[in-house]
């Protein structure tokens, strides 16, 4: 036994070499292209940035957080020391906090920008699995929507969004809105334009269950819910969750865009206002909320894929 465990044992750690150092090649030889290349690019702003000039933007954005931080602390407690005072003469004084009014940050924005994402895609799920479960189980159902789906699907965000906008603000009409309308806009500009691979894939997966599976289903005169809970989805987990993958990637390309035409806070809004400032930061700006948007759509990616992982019935 030790003798087999000793020869699997250098093959593992190969492996795990390999799957670190040729990722690792690729991305060095990507940084060195780009370094050599960046200075030889020049536009109206200046010299396109290399990484160097892009990793000095990323650390001065990260600075600037942290001051606009301690700022909004020290604005904070200085609001709660005079509300103290303020009680200790009068209790029954009304008291309260004003948020800090100081624009948000880089980082700040990206936390905006995911809650938008993760809210349309929320939503998004919410009409495509069911709505994609019962075209799935009805051929007639299915015929009836399929124009629909095939017209819509294709609708570019940047159609949506003059539309929802007019909606919004026609709708959406309080003296005391819990959501700021440019918000809604962005987000449900996300759930339109994401919501059609998960419904997708969810009929087809749905349609494509075992006619074994289908037909102790009716010899056991399962009810509509028990058949759903205990037979369809079981077996139409792998392909719901590959549309949900490609429906999360979708939102987050799109957010951006959205958040650029409706100025919602968020990285889209942050790339927009780079662009129309037009200092000699802008393009190491730009390129470090582009880094940043890629990292962040890599990294929702693969939580998807985590999730879909736990929750495969069928393994």
């Amino acid at each position: 036994m030790s003798t087999v465990t000793d020869k699997l044992a250098p093959q593992a750690l190969a492996r795990a070499g390999q799957a670190l150092l040729l990722p690792a090649i690729g991305i060095a030889l990507f940084l060195l292209f780009w370094q050599l290349v960046a200075p030889q690019v020049n536009t109206s702003l200046g010299a396109f940035p290399a990484p160097s000039d892009v990793w000095e933007q990323a650390g001065q954005l990260w600075r600037e957080h942290s001051n606009e931080r301690e700022r909004a602390e020290r604005f904070v407690t200085m609001q709660e020391q005079r509300n103290a005072r303020i009680l200790q003469d009068n209790p029954d004084a009304e008291v309260r906090i004003r948020p800090y009014p100081g624009a948000p940050t880089f980082f700040s924005q990206i936390g905006t920008s995911l809650i938008t994402v993760l809210s349309g895609f929320a939503l998004a799920t919410a009409i495509a699995v069911p709505l994609g479960i019962v075209v799935g189980l009805n051929r007639h159902f299915a015929a009836a929507v399929n124009p629909l789906i095939q017209v819509f699907k294709p609708v570019s965000p940047l159609a949506w969004l003059p539309l929802v906008t007019m909606v919004v603000s026609a709708t959406y009409v309080s003296d005391d809105p819990m959501f700021e309308k440019a918000f809604l806009t962005s987000m449900i500009t996300v759930t339109l334009c994401s919501l059609w691979p998960t419904l997708i894939n969810t009929s087809v997966g749905v349609a494509a269950v075992n006619p074994d599976l289908l037909n102790v289903s009716k010899v056991l005169r399962l009810s509509f819910w028990t058949h759903t809970r205990k037979v369809v989805l079981p077996s139409s987990v792998p392909m719901i969750f590959t549309g949900l993958r490609v429906s999360l990637g979708i939102a987050w390309m799109v957010l951006i865009a959205a958040e650029m035409l409706a100025q919602n806070p968020g990285l889209g809004k942050f790339v927009w206002d780079e662009f129309q400032n037009g200092s000699s930061q802008s393009l190491s700006r730009i390129m470090v909320a582009v880094i940043a948007i890629g990292f962040i759509g890599f990294l929702l990616d693969r939580i998807m894929l985590l999730i879909q992982k736990k929750v495969a019935w069928n393994q």
